[in-house]
């Protein structure tokens, strides 16, 4: 493995505010000043389809990583985008996926929950 994902890994196992590939590349030039966004970008792709990182992805917003690649679900916020991990101690990610294994002929099966609402920071800016 490169020097160059391995401080990627290791800046972004070490926060969970799943940020974005700019905010990575900021916090990986503290370490490697001449490291390229484009390495960044570049290595953040590999480095999710190999499953070592998550890459977060909803429809018109800014692609967040996140160094936890077990399964849970995250809440966003829709006013500053703002994205938490939302630990369920109520449904098991796991089980949904045993309920519906095979479902439609499907193998391989996996799931992504994400809520949406307003975090208590923009919720209190707005009153």
């Amino acid at each position: 493995m490169t020097k160059q994902r391995e401080v990627i890994i290791e800046e972004l196992k070490g926060v969970t505010t799943h940020p974005t590939a700019d905010q990575i590349y900021e916090m990986v030039r503290k370490r490697l000043p001449k490291i390229s966004i484009g390495t960044v970008y570049r290595n953040l792709d590999i480095l999710s389809k190999l499953n070592i990182i998550q890459k977060i992805e909803w429809g018109g917003t800014q692609k967040r990583f996140d160094g936890n690649i077990e399964n849970h679900y995250h809440v966003r916020c829709r006013v500053c985008g703002k994205v938490e991990d939302l630990m369920s101690e109520t449904i098991a990610t796991d089980e949904v996926e045993k309920i519906y294994s095979g479902a439609k002929g499907y193998c391989e099966l996996t799931h992504k929950l994400e809520l949406v609402g307003i975090c208590p920071e923009c919720a209190e800016m707005d009153q």
